[in-house]
């Protein structure tokens, strides 16, 4: 208990630090070693390396989920969750996690778990090009997850020369991206399934994120689908920064509002008033020391949100990244893993790897 308490009370200082530091920047004075913040945009700055990302608590909790991680892979190569079976998008993100220490395929200590997983998204890729083996949500989903593991694949391995594996997984990757342009709605996002009917911000991120990390790996991606998908996304907003779920309707939430500001990101905006407006209220509603970990969508939340303040960079990371940090290891379980309560325990655990790791920048999708 005595432990637990600790723990805690080290969070809740470092999110009093980091809201106060926080508070400064805003009102326009500026941080230690920082240039006054008052009417400067701060949706993009320089992205320095903190002295302290990296610790040795972190390193050990990383090792403790790699191989708590790991464990959990079944013999068909995949990873599953409370309600699914072997599924696509979790598997493509348990291999992202491994990949994020810099284990690719022939290469690190969990190289292997990386191929198998490989194998297993090739075997479900079909002719026309989608990944899916469950599909209990929505195929889509685990497509756009499934694509951007391609992507990082053959961007981490330089196309992996010519092989029969690194033509599959080319090939594999064009006809995914492929789908995904086919499958745009008028709106400009995407939905559950791969028909252009309806659209919601939480998918659409999915696939902006697959075909960023394929154009960086030199796929040719249509420039239209992603000014389409720039549009849907910015009408997406509402007027207090956050994001609705889809046009016609709702409220702002965090983990969708992280969604939001990542698309944006990652389809190439980096200086915008959106952005702004989205960052200043994703700190005002979810940094660490907020947000219930048992909440709904904690783990997808945190995924994005990361990744929203890492590409602002600037006081918004050196703000976000301690308390994030803090908060997840004190959450990891004695067996190494983390829990989400409705995706189990391979999709948390996966999700807080890719989140922990983040400072590494091994991954070509978040190197700024």
């Amino acid at each position: 208990m005595t432990q637990h308490f600790v723990k805690k009370s080290v969070i809740a200082a470092l999110f009093m630090c980091a809201t106060g530091a926080y508070a400064q920047e805003q009102a326009g004075a500026p941080a230690q070693g920082d240039a006054p913040a008052a009417g400067v945009p701060h949706a993009t700055a320089e992205n320095t390396i903190l002295p302290d990302e990296m610790t040795p608590q972190l390193n050990t909790t990383i090792s403790r989920g790699l191989d708590a991680l790991a464990g959990m892979q079944r013999e068909d190569g995949a990873f599953g969750g409370n309600r699914f079976g072997s599924n696509a998008g979790i598997t493509a993100l348990a291999c992202l996690a491994f990949m994020g220490d810099g284990n690719i395929p022939g290469r690190g200590e969990y190289a292997r778990n990386v191929e198998r997983g490989l194998d297993f998204i090739l075997n479900v890729t079909n002719e026309t090009g989608l990944v899916a083996a469950d599909t209990s949500h929505g195929p889509m989903y685990g497509h756009g997850f499934a694509t951007l593991f391609l992507g990082e694949v053959y961007g981490m391995t330089a196309g992996g020369g010519d092989t029969s594996q690194s033509r599959r997984v080319h090939d594999a990757l064009v006809r995914a991206c492929h789908l995904i342009v086919q499958t745009q709605n008028d709106e400009g996002g995407w939905r559950y399934n791969p028909v252009p009917h309806d659209a919601d911000i939480s998918v659409t991120i999915c696939q902006i994120m697959a075909l960023r990390s394929a154009r960086n790996a030199g796929i040719d991606i249509p420039k239209g689908t992603i000014d389409r998908a720039v549009d849907y996304v910015r009408r997406s907003q509402n007027a207090d920064g956050g994001f609705r779920y889809q046009l016609n309707r709702g409220p702002s939430a965090w983990p969708r509002s992280a969604a939001g500001i990542a698309s944006l990101y990652y389809a190439g905006v980096y200086e915008d008033e959106a952005l702004d407006r989205g960052l200043d209220y994703l700190m005002r509603q979810a940094l660490p020391g907020r947000t219930p970990v048992g909440q709904t969508h904690y783990f997808y939340g945190h995924y994005y949100a990361v990744q929203a303040m890492y590409l602002a960079g600037g006081q918004l990371w050196a703000t976000w990244w301690p308390a994030v940090r803090e908060e997840l290891i004190s959450r990891q379980r004695e067996n190494g893993l983390w829990e989400d309560p409705a995706n189990g325990s391979a999709y948390g655990t996966a999700s807080a790897l890719i989140i922990l790791q983040m400072p590494k920048r091994y991954l070509p999708i978040f190197q700024k």
